[in-house]
């Protein structure tokens, strides 16, 4: 299944990739590597993970990431980051097939519209966890919480790290207690002719359980046009370097399409 998915969505990104509109592309794909960027964006990210326990469980999932800027006044923007996921998954005997939505994450990041000294693009603000979940696909407990992304972007290249810290608000015993840590330091370069390659990890860390997730991420992106519609289409593999117990093992996959709505 794994070998599937990787050449079909190969097949895509390679027949495709002559459609790179030049160098408004190439500004585009350098703002995509940019989370707080000025940039209207929906993203679509495909997921697939396999190796749960018993070596048959499968999971694949879709995460929906709108993300939209509001300008606050003349040197600020306000940035909107939705993650809301939705799960098809046989992970587990004891819950079957699963298939439903799981809880939303919402981040907001106030960030200057200016680069800093030397160049330093940084936002920071609120996250919350919104217990969206269904079919025991997550958490009924809301979460709240802070976020903040550093990064520097200089001749194609874009390095930096987004961080956040969850915890519940809510007291509810059935789902246990939030407290989590998530850290996605990203390494991206961009080509002239709006190509990017990108390694990243999202790790997270439960302090309550005092368990690691760590999928190692390596993407490859390219910006085309499809009639007047500007999209990005990614495609790469992940690695879990760990993982909880119960979690998932191996090698899995990620298929991305992003629509692009610049001004």
């Amino acid at each position: 299944m794994f070998n599937r998915l990787a050449t079909t969505a190969a097949a895509i990104l390679i027949a495709t990739s002559a459609l790179a509109q030049g160098n408004d592309s190439a500004d585009l794909s350098k703002k995509l590597s940019n989370p707080v960027a000025d940039l209207i964006s929906v993203p679509l990210q495909f997921n697939y993970n396999q190796g749960y326990p018993g070596g048959q469980g499968e999971q694949y999932y879709l995460n929906i990431q709108p993300v939209i800027p509001i300008s606050i006044g003349e040197n600020w923007n306000l940035i909107s980051r939705t993650i809301l996921p939705v799960y098809n998954q046989n992970i587990s005997d004891a819950f079957g097939r699963q298939i439903g939505f799981g809880p939303t994450t919402q981040s907001f990041f106030f960030s200057p519209k200016a680069p800093g000294p030397g160049g330093l693009i940084w936002g920071a603000g609120p996250v919350f966890l919104l217990p969206t979940a269904t079919d025991d696909l997550g958490t009924d407990q809301w979460g709240a919480g802070l976020t903040g992304v550093v990064l520097k972007q200089s001749s194609g290249w874009t390095y930096g790290a987004l961080v956040s810290q969850l915890w519940s608000v809510t007291d509810n015993d059935e789902d246990g207690e939030i407290n989590q840590f998530y850290a996605q330091p990203f390494l991206s370069f961009t080509t002239k002719k709006a190509t990017s390659f990108t390694i990243n990890t999202e790790s997270t860390y439960d302090w309550v359980a005092e368990e690691w997730s760590v999928p190692i991420n390596v993407m490859v992106g390219q910006i085309v046009k499809l009639g007047k519609q500007p999209v990005q289409l990614s495609l790469g593999t992940r690695y879990w370097a760990d993982a909880p117990e119960n979690g998932p093992e191996g090698w899995g996959a990620r298929f991305q399409v992003t629509f692009l709505f610049p001004k």
